[in-house]
């Protein structure tokens, strides 16, 4: 899921993206609307809690007064600012950006090819994930036990008298994890699959206890 080329390609000048003028209206309107919001709440929580003298009234009426005024402001510019974007489109063109408004899209090349292979591995796991179900009470703990098997250890055992590469894996959890994965690793060695860029097929198997001096590779 990382970025996995950092090249760029041009955008079409037939492709409408957002305005940056409106882009940047749509921003003021909404800093604006907070602002107001929360002027607003300040308004209305100001209270006269302190004794009812001339001095004290006046400050608390100068305050109010001023808030108010301030409020009125806002409002006003807040108007303004939402009739001046609803005379901008929001959408345009490429074609009627200026020359610094223009940009270029990240290379879609490699994503697609990396989406492809993603694509290839999720089915190919999927496929994997339906063996074990036949061997398993509980469908939604394949996809699970398929990550224990990924990160589990193995010796890779190449043998070219024999034209295999076999792939030895540890043992699992539990006996019924192991039991499962020799029914897939059965499934798997009867596709009879070679190795890619070589003529070894490959053999899956559980390391067994009269093999304890195979080396892991």
């Amino acid at each position: 899921d990382r970025l996995t080329d950092y090249g760029t390609e041009e955008i079409p000048e037939t492709v409408r993206v957002v305005n940056p003028d409106y882009r940047q209206l749509d921003g003021q309107v909404r800093r604006t609307a907070g602002i107001l919001g929360r002027k607003l709440a300040q308004f209305g929580g100001m209270n006269l809690n302190e004794e009812i003298a001339p001095k004290k009234v006046e400050q608390y009426l100068f305050k109010k007064a001023e808030l108010q005024e301030e409020i009125a402001n806002l409002q006003a510019e807040l108007e303004r600012l939402k009739a001046k974007r609803k005379a901008i489109n929001r959408h345009i063109t490429v074609s009627q950006l200026t020359e610094d408004q223009r940009f270029s899209s990240l290379s879609t090349q490699t994503k697609h090819l990396i989406d492809t292979i993603k694509m290839i591995a999720y089915r190919a796991e999927t496929s994997m994930v339906h063996i074990l179900r036949e061997h398993m009470s509980r469908d939604d703990d394949a996809r699970s036990l398929m990550r224990a098997i990924y990160n589990a250890d193995a010796d890779l055992l190449p043998d070219e008298d024999t034209a295999t590469l076999t792939v030895r894996l540890h043992h699992l959890a539990n006996h019924r994890d192991d039991e499962t994965l020799r029914h897939l690793c059965a499934e798997l060695n009867e596709t009879e699959t070679l190795f890619p860029g070589t003529n070894l097929r490959l053999v899956y198997d559980l390391v067994s206890s009269q093999n304890p001096g195979d080396q892991e590779v």
